[in-house]
């Protein structure tokens, strides 16, 4: 399993660092495009998949925001309240890009948590200490795989050039994310491998 998901973020990188190529996708153009140019979209032309994009993308940001400022005060482990910190300005930032690219397609948005992350941070509300931490970070993981897999899709089937490259531009980052989740969920867990300190003490030895 580890190693599928090496190949698949390493897939993932692959397609953001060749997003460029995919911009602009002609099969994806929806029946009602207004064209600025014969085959060229006009500015902020969106298909269905850039409307989705748009929301799902939305409604995940909102979440990151505000659950990470939620595990900034409950959090017992540092990492993990570090790793709220940068969810929270990060997810701000993109969130704020996104909202102004939705606003000039006239995509509506959601302003607060959908109700599946509402039930997450129910759950994460009842929790304390190392069971907070353990819970918060997998569910990090979990959705930044999502994400991950959503900005690849935008990046290969949207209309709308500007979201396609907001989506390329977010996906180093995302998965960047993903890696330090899934690092500080090792550490949590106990499944990162560890050096006993007697052996480490006989590595140093000439």
């Amino acid at each position: 399993m580890y190693r599928h998901r090496i190949i698949l973020l390493g897939g993932l990188m692959l397609l953001s660092g060749s997003a460029v190529a995919q911009i602009g996708n002609p099969a994806g153009m929806g029946v009602d495009t207004k064209m600025s140019k014969p085959g060229v979209p006009a500015p902020h032309q969106t298909n269905n998949q850039d409307r989705l994009f748009a929301q799902l993308m939305t409604a995940g940001g909102l979440a990151e925001v505000e659950l990470g400022n939620l595990a900034s005060g409950k959090a017992k482990a540092d990492a993990v309240k570090q790793f709220a910190e940068v969810m929270v300005r990060d997810h701000k930032d993109a969130n704020s890009k996104l909202k102004d690219l939705a606003d000039a397609a006239k995509i509506p948005l959601q302003t607060g948590l959908d109700p599946d992350h509402q039930v997450v941070r129910d759950h994460l509300d009842k929790l304390n200490d190392e069971a907070f931490d353990v819970a918060y970070i997998k569910a990090q993981i979990v959705d930044h795989q999502k994400t991950a897999q959503l900005l690849a899709w935008e990046i290969s089937l949207g209309e709308d050039g500007e979201m396609q490259r907001l989506a390329a531009s977010m996906l180093p980052t995302v998965l960047d994310h993903l890696r330090r989740a899934q690092e500080i969920n090792s550490i949590l867990t106990g499944a990162a491998v560890r050096i006993p300190p007697v052996v480490a003490m006989k590595e140093q030895k000439p």
